[in-house]
């Protein structure tokens, strides 16, 4: 895991429901932290420095929180983002300790040949099309690592793949993801073309609607209070 240390201070908050929209409004983000089953703890952080912890921390580095003068080591379980605008609204934080065993969603990463930015099959003018993100791992708090990575030299003909087999896991981690799942796949550019013509899939079709953006930031918004 990175050796970077996460901190973030915030403030405790009687505002809850549909009341937080004020803090919004005050340039604060809403947040809620789990602590093993005790009373969940409603508090209240800067929207800068919140969004760039969520940035930094994702839902795999632990947070070092700061409430009240209680400190607690925390990983965000969730975050609430706002479609319309990208900002975030809601943070829940599950407090936990460094030598627990915990499960988290660590990003994948290719790892390329020194000097190289880019696998083979992406140098000879093929499309590597990444199909995971992410895999889910269990591991003690302190050993998450930020990413997990795959050997993209091996992806150097139309075919060749990667599997969530593949991946090169750091000791102490264990991989929740099917091994069989893929990861990264070689295509000829017009076959991958071809397909998706066949499919019927454009981006001006995909494209949301400025109805279904608003629909899904009203639907944001109602999980959010609930949890709030």
């Amino acid at each position: 895991m990175s050796q970077d240390t996460i901190s973030l201070d915030l403030e405790l908050r009687d505002t809850l429901g549909k009341a937080v929209k004020h803090i919004r409004t005050s340039g604060k983000v809403p947040a809620v932290i789990h602590d093993h089953g005790k009373s969940s703890i409603h508090v209240q952080g800067e929207y800068v420095a919140m969004s760039k912890v969520w940035k930094q921390a994702g839902k795999h580095h632990p947070v070092e929180l700061t409430a009240n003068g209680i400190h607690y080591t925390a990983l965000i379980k969730d975050a609430g983002i706002d479609p319309r605008k990208n900002r975030l609204i809601h943070v829940v934080f599950n407090a936990v300790d460094k030598n627990q065993t915990v499960e988290a969603e660590i990003p994948i990463h290719p790892r390329f040949a020194e000097g190289n930015e880019a696998s083979p099959a992406e140098r000879a003018g093929l499309i590597v099309l990444e199909q995971l993100d992410v895999v889910e791992v269990r591991a003690l708090a302190s050993k998450l690592p930020d990413f997990i990575e795959y050997d993209a030299e091996v992806l150097v003909n139309v075919g060749d793949h990667v599997t969530v087999a593949d991946l090169i896991v750091p000791d102490g981690v264990e991989i929740e993801t099917e091994a069989e799942h893929a990861v990264a796949t070689v295509y000829e550019p017009g076959a991958l073309a071809a397909a998706n013509d066949a499919a019927g899939g454009t981006a001006e079709e995909a494209a949301p609607t400025e109805e279904t953006v608003e629909g899904e930031a009203a639907t944001s918004a109602a999980e959010t209070e609930k949890s709030e």
